[in-house]
């Protein structure tokens, strides 16, 4: 699959194959185009997304999304017995009661946080590992 790689919104005339790409440049397409990868755009569809890609990469030796959970524990006041999804929920909804069910609007709120946040978390991975 080819992804445009323009920064302007625009179709761009370089385009690059996901295979090519950092893991990074991966999923910030990813967020841009969510729908594309997985159809209807939902926290849990971007979880399960995230999981399968992380049980593939580390199937093929990449780091896939070691260290996440230990990463927003260490930068946020995250409960460490609660898995990544939960404790982006935190981050993103603080002081949140209720269930597990979340309002449109909250759920937007959640990916949003959740996609600026690991794009974080991988510069710094890739900084500290010299990539």
């Amino acid at each position: 699959m080819l992804v445009d790689k323009g920064e302007s919104g625009q179709q761009d005339s370089k385009m690059t194959n996901l295979i090519d790409m950092s893991e990074r440049e991966y999923f910030a397409q990813f967020a841009k185009r969510t729908g594309m990868f997985i159809g209807r755009t939902s926290l849990t569809g971007v979880t399960a997304f995230m999981v399968g890609y992380d049980q593939a990469a580390q199937r093929h030796g990449g780091p896939g999304l070691d260290g996440w959970r230990e990463w927003l524990m260490e930068n946020f006041q995250v409960s460490g017995n609660l898995v990544w999804e939960a404790q982006i929920r935190q981050v993103a909804l603080p002081g949140r009661e209720g269930g597990w069910e979340l309002t449109p609007e909250e759920e937007a709120q959640v990916l949003t946080v959740l996609f600026e946040l690991f794009d974080k978390f991988l510069a710094e991975r890739d900084a500290s590992s010299g990539s």
